[in-house]
């Protein structure tokens, strides 16, 4: 090994001119953002790491989950041992440029070079590292004696200078004060580096040989110069799945208290139940249809893309996750029942695209607040968890992407934020009071032979057309529905030429809509075959939020509601519920205009005024006293 480093270096320095600085090779080194030769890495109290951490010799300890992998030994650790003594060689016989003194910093402003210090050398106060607009600048510094740095010292990187280009050769102890914020790839000789509490480290700790402690501290390799640019693994087809934002291949999707959501709703076997149309910005799917017949077997392919991904990073510690953790486009592991507390950051770097997949081998469950933050480019529509058992998501809950649960139930408490889907292949789904929202684009298209399915309202009727690709088609049956879960038959048409292979338009229509109708097709083929068309709502005037005026709005005790033309005096509700979804007051409203006694606590209320049973009318006043 060592004749074979010898060879590296000798022709390292052969071949480059070290008048000017560059870069050293880092090789393997580069993916570290800890490492020693021989020596203890040891933590104390929450360290935020993002690299891989290592040794030769030594023990690891003290860590919570890293975003990285941990090597004590093996072939990774002895790769990047020889890297790591090749890189401090190339610095220690680069030529120096400028020679400084210490104390460093203090406001002190330095271009790209190679610097040398003797002796001991601290740094305080504020290091400016300017680029002068030339990102390639490359900074050594040359610290021929131990480095240490006064509290809350700052290295600063002005004008394009990036920490992917800072150097630092030390020839001794290299101890970083209190609240540090210190740039670029750090190299001690035969010395241990000590981090006090509250470091920022945008580079790497490595040494030649030596301990390395750190204290509640936040360490990150640098990106750019080459570094990998981080897309994360494929993302699966979610197929018809994508469409759903909350689903159960088999079992009850159930809801409690007022809960809105974007996305369609349903289950392939049971019942769904409990949700409002009205706060449903999608189709509701109350018993099974080929819609969610497809949605299941898509949703069991996705599962499977997922399962067989193979992990990059495993996070150790799946019982700690969160606690301020970021985490990077990748494939991780979590291989037990995993709790997130406070908060997980997702970090795209950049990249919209970027592709993050969490394998969970157990139960998730979240603590009440707990947060899933998006940065930098990172989308919900790109985040997957796939959950081998049940997933809890307690009260007030912030989550992004889509979980995919394998035989397990969802359970998703008051008030929770689910920015993705929540999908099950078993088990049962229920939702109390929360807002759920499908991420991207719904743009699966009709099944080939459904070209095109439309529905207006015009002049007092709702008019429907659609166009297909004929295939032995028997009849068509329209059904519709005034909550989008029970639908009622109107009428059928009989197909006059069967077996034509055209594409063929038709239409229907309704004479007396709801205020708020839904609509769908069911085309039946001559040998029984069903197939549904997507559900379509048409509002009717009556059915556009217009007609009545509610007021005030905060409310103290006394509420008016006025009906406007066009809603006659007769079968007119007015229905007040609290937040937990419970009827609070049911009153009829029997004049054009109404003066309402509100005697209800102060909070907020959701109204729904009904004619002849339909709701024409909903919306949200505040009870303030």
């Amino acid at each position: 090994m060592n004749k074979f480093i010898q060879l590296t270096i000798a022709t390292v320095l052969c071949t480059t001119s070290l008048t000017f600085a560059q870069a050293p090779p880092l090789g393997t080194a580069a993916s570290f953002a800890l490492f020693t030769t021989a020596g203890a890495i040891t933590n104390t109290g929450i360290s935020q790491v993002t690299g891989n951490i290592g040794l030769e010799t030594g023990a690891i300890t003290g860590f919570g989950n890293v975003n990285g992998n941990l090597y004590s030994g093996g072939l990774p650790a002895t790769a990047a041992s020889a890297d790591v003594f090749i890189a401090y060689t190339f610095l220690d016989n680069a030529i120096p440029t400028s020679f400084l003194a210490s104390p460093l910093g203090n406001g002190d402003t330095l271009s790209g070079g190679i610097y040398s210090v003797f002796g001991n050398t601290t740094i305080s106060d504020t290091l400016f590292l300017d680029g002068l607009a030339d990102p390639s600048s490359v900074f050594i510094m040359q610290v021929e004696g131990p480095l240490s740095s006064t509290a809350s010292t700052q290295v600063v990187l002005l004008n394009g200078a990036q920490a992917c280009n800072v150097f630092w050769k030390v020839e001794g102890l290299l101890s970083l004060a209190s609240l540090t914020s210190m740039k670029g790839t750090l190299i001690a000789n035969n010395a241990a580096i000590d981090m006090a509490s509250g470091v920022t480290l945008e580079g790497r700790a490595l040494t030649t040989a030596g301990a390395i402690t750190l204290n509640n501290a936040l360490i990150y390799t640098p990106v750019g110069c080459n570094s990998p640019y981080l897309t994360g693994p494929p993302a699966p087809v979610m197929g018809s799945a994508g469409c759903y934002v909350l689903f159960s291949a088999d079992g009850p999707v159930t809801n409690f208290g007022i809960s809105s959501a974007t996305g369609d709703i349903g289950t392939n076997v049971g019942l769904t139940t409990g949700y409002d149309p009205l706060l449903v910005t999608g189709t509701i799917h109350p018993i099974p249809d080929g819609s969610t017949s497809a949605c299941a077997t898509d949703l069991l392919v996705a599962h499977t893309n997922l399962d067989i991904l193979a992990h990059d990073i495993e996070l150790l510690y799946p019982a700690q996750f969160g606690n301020d953790l970021v985490l990077t486009p990748h494939t991780y592991l979590l291989n037990a029942a995993t709790a997130l507390t406070d908060t997980v950051t997702l970090n795209g770097q950049g990249n919209a695209d970027a592709v993050f997949v969490f394998k969970i081998n157990g139960a998730l469950s979240t603590a009440t607040f707990a947060k899933v933050v998006l940065t930098n480019g990172t989308q919900a529509k790109n985040v997957f968890w796939k959950v081998e058992g049940a997933a809890n998501l307690s009260d007030s809950t912030q989550f992004k992407g889509t979980i995919i649960v394998n035989n397990g139930a969802i359970t998703t408490a008051t008030g929770v934020l689910l920015e993705g889907r929540a999908m099950t292949t078993t088990g049962a789904l229920s939702t109390s009071a929360i807002t759920a929202t499908m991420p991207g684009d719904c743009s699966i298209p009709l099944p080939i032979e459904w070209l095109s399915f439309n529905g207006r309202y015009s002049n007092g009727a709702a008019v429907l057309d659609w166009r297909i690709a004929n295939s032995g088609l028997a009849k068509f049956v329209i059904e519709r529905s005034a909550d989008g879960n029970n639908f009622l038959v109107l009428g059928t048409i009989e197909k006059a030429a069967a077996g034509q292979q055209q594409a063929s338009q038709y239409g229907y229509t309704d004479d007396q809509p709801l205020a708020l109708g839904y609509y769908r097709i069911i085309k039946i083929e001559q040998d029984g075959t069903r197939s549904y068309s997507a559900v379509v709502k048409i509002l009717s005037p009556l059915a556009n939020n217009n007609v009545a005026t509610v007021s005030p709005n905060p409310v103290n005790r006394e509420m008016n509601v006025v009906l406007r033309d066009g809603l006659t005096s007769e079968n007119n509700e007015l229905k007040l519920y609290n937040m937990t979804g419970l009827e609070v007051l049911h009153i009829d409203l029997k004049e054009t205009r109404n003066s309402l006694n509100i005697e209800l606590p102060n909070g907020i209320y959701l109204y729904r005024i009904l004619h002849n049973n339909e709701v024409v009318q909903s919306g949200k006043v505040i009870v303030k006293h």
